[in-house]
């Protein structure tokens, strides 16, 4: 056969699977909760029980004062800006927008029996403080009663009385994709109380907006939190649809394998290489794209003697510390204040000096990943402190106060050995190299897992 012959054959065999590829990324991606033809008839003649907050909107569907309509993952948050990003709720002329119909009303709408919802952190409403106690209320639209799943921060699990009031789970949400964002704890919950009483759990997926890579040091036995549950790695990559088919599949529900009645209706024109733009704070301070990348690599500090910027319009994208304002090289200072979802945040009303990430690319922040070196050198600089400058309370005060069983990094990062690396002076790259062998062999557990390409 003519050499052109063959690659004219090889150009046909491949044709469809390019332009399929390419489609992924052009084409709108359809939600889990779009596809109200296959789930309503799932639903009938059931009780419902929903599990969701304020980021189940429909499509994510948004109006701008223009009246024009948008949906998740384009660029209204400028994705593709180099420098700044507008903020979750406004378009780029500082005017709010408005959001399309909750999976909520959808449901009620269609005559779907909803007789509760379940609800996370943060509340319903998406608005109460991190680690705040969120109590039973009623929605005041549809007079269903809203269950909480988090009544106080050691408490995921529902009832046995709120286990009888219905016979399907349907989960609408919108996560981050991180070990340490509490949602996902509290769908393993459910999940597993749905087993144990024989319940159905329907997903409707949704993308992952942190689901195009792998990165972090996988959460070790006997560091299990309210900020870590599952052997994942800090960024899993999956989407709730993924993940919930893992626990299902390795066994870790406490019923066994394959214990929970699970189905997932999976988005449509969704990949993991896709970068897919949220259109509502997924929690009060996650405020705009910029803060969902870097959350990954900021929130190492949670809990130490370096601030984060909560109390600020800008948490995550920033760090500095009271401590620090004799080292020259932190030429940026913010004063933390009370406000909705950081009423009272770490150091209020303290100058804090450090650096501002917001002049970072987002493109810059991708290819990082976790980026080890804020971390770093925050320790780095605690270590040239002069002892009437540091709060010498104990020998590793940089981590903060001890809480009896392990210092919050630990719980954060999943084990014990991203503090000592540090405390050791090992570098970023080392660090990360130490993770590779791990991260391979969940890579290759997740493969069974996929639902996208």
């Amino acid at each position: 056969m003519k050499k052109s012959h063959v690659l004219c054959l090889i150009f046909f065999f491949f044709l469809p699977f390019i332009f399929s590829c390419g489609s992924v990324g052009k084409e709108r991606v359809i939600l889990g909760d779009e596809q109200a033809e296959i789930y309503l008839p799932l639903l009938q003649k059931k009780r419902v029980a929903l599990f969701s907050n304020h980021t189940g909107i429909v499509g994510d569907k948004i109006i701008l004062a223009d009246g024009s309509v948008h949906y998740g993952g384009n660029d209204l948050y400028g994705l593709n800006d180099e420098s700044s990003l507008i903020h979750f709720g406004f378009d780029s002329s500082g005017n709010k927008i408005s959001y399309g119909e909750h999976i909520l009303d959808i449901l009620m709408s269609q005559g779907v029996n909803v007789s509760a919802i379940f609800c996370p952190e943060h509340g319903f409403r998406g608005t109460e403080d991190a680690g705040a106690d969120i109590k039973n209320s009623i929605d005041e639209k549809t007079g269903v009663p809203i269950l909480s799943l988090y009544g106080n921060a050691n408490s995921h699990a529902p009832s046995a009385e709120n286990m009888n009031k219905f016979d399907v789970l349907v989960v609408d949400m919108q996560d981050v994709g991180l070990r340490y964002y509490t949602y996902y704890l509290a769908l393993y919950h459910l999940m597993d109380a749905c087993a144990a009483y024989g319940k159905e759990v329907l997903i409707l997926d949704r993308p992952n907006p942190n689901g195009f890579y792998v990165d972090g040091g996988i959460l070790k036995s006997g560091y299990e939190s309210g900020v870590g549950l599952l052997p994942l790695p800090v960024v899993h990559g999956l989407t709730w649809g993924e993940l919930a088919k893992m626990i299902n599949g390795e066994g870790w529900l406490k019923a066994g394998k394959n214990a929970c009645r699970l189905t997932v209706l999976p988005c449509k024109n969704y990949s993991h290489s896709s970068h897919y733009a949220l259109i509502r704070p997924p929690s009060p301070n996650i405020k705009d794209m910029r803060a969902v990348y870097l959350y990954a690599s900021t929130c190492f500090f949670e809990n130490t003697i370096v601030s984060v910027g909560r109390g600020t319009d800008f948490p995550f994208e920033v760090y500095g510390s009271p401590y620090f304002k004799e080292i020259k090289e932190n030429d940026f200072s913010f004063t933390p204040k009370s406000m909705s979802g950081a009423v009272n945040p770490p150091f209020l009303g303290k100058i804090c000096y450090g650096h501002d990430l917001r002049s970072k690319s987002i493109k810059s922040i991708w290819l990082d990943g976790i980026n080890l070196s804020y971390i770093e050198e925050a320790w780095k600089c605690s270590q040239n402190l002069t002892s009437d400058k540091a709060p010498q309370e104990h020998a590793d005060w940089f981590w903060g106060k001890f809480p009896g069983r392990q210092y919050w990094i630990d719980l954060l990062s999943g084990s014990d050995s991203l503090r000592k690396q540090i405390q050791e002076g090992k570098s970023p790259a080392e660090i990360k190299q130490s993770w590779k062998e791990e991260l391979e062999a969940f890579i290759k557990m997740r493969k069974n897992y996929l639902l996208y390409p």
